[in-house]
């Protein structure tokens, strides 16, 4: 695994170290050590899949309130994203700051979120399939997220949303901390 740090300490992209031969190629795609040797105590708690129909389609932005947060390890299997981490961890050096990667099924990148960043990504393509290695159990009492259009980050878009839920679509604004 070839870990690289992003402007958000503690957010990384993830990229296969390829062992390849004339059958194709073999990787480690998840490593408790390896991990671990990068900074990240990571116990994989349970697995989910998102599934989207359309390009356009528009999750997020998602983040589980403490005591319980939710870092989480992001791939996209199938299809293409743009996938976007927001740091909400108040006293952060990169409060209220984004990132973003286009994570596919043909890069086979991930990214690694700490707890207390929010998370969603866009559909690039049609019947994308996204598949989250959560840290934490979900606690429904603790969801919560932010507008993805929201001023307070001014996240850029690669396009506007064709589909998003309501609840996605009219989060309020965010009150920075101060």
């Amino acid at each position: 695994m070839i870990f690289t740090k992003t402007d958000i300490a503690g957010v990384e992209l993830i990229e296969l170290e390829k062992f390849t031969d004339d059958r194709g190629f073999f990787a480690r795609s998840f490593c408790v050590e390896e991990l671990k040797q990068n900074g990240h105590a990571f116990e994989i708690e349970q697995a989910n899949l998102s599934f989207n129909h359309q390009s356009g389609t528009l999750r997020g932005m998602h983040f589980q309130r403490n005591p319980v947060g939710d870092p989480k390890i992001v791939r996209c299997i199938s299809g293409k994203i743009f996938d976007v981490v927001i740091d909400l961890r108040e006293g952060s050096p990169t409060y209220c700051q984004w990132v973003s990667a286009e994570l596919s099924a043909q890069n086979r990148k991930s990214f690694i979120i700490p707890s207390g960043c929010a998370h969603g990504f866009l559909t690039l393509e049609p019947d994308s399939e996204v598949m989250y290695l959560m840290g934490a159990p979900f606690v429904p009492d603790l969801a919560a997220g932010v507008r993805w259009n929201d001023p307070a980050f001014a996240i850029e878009w690669p396009s506007p949303p064709k589909v998003i839920n309501d609840r996605d679509a009219n989060y309020p604004d965010y009150e920075r901390q101060k």
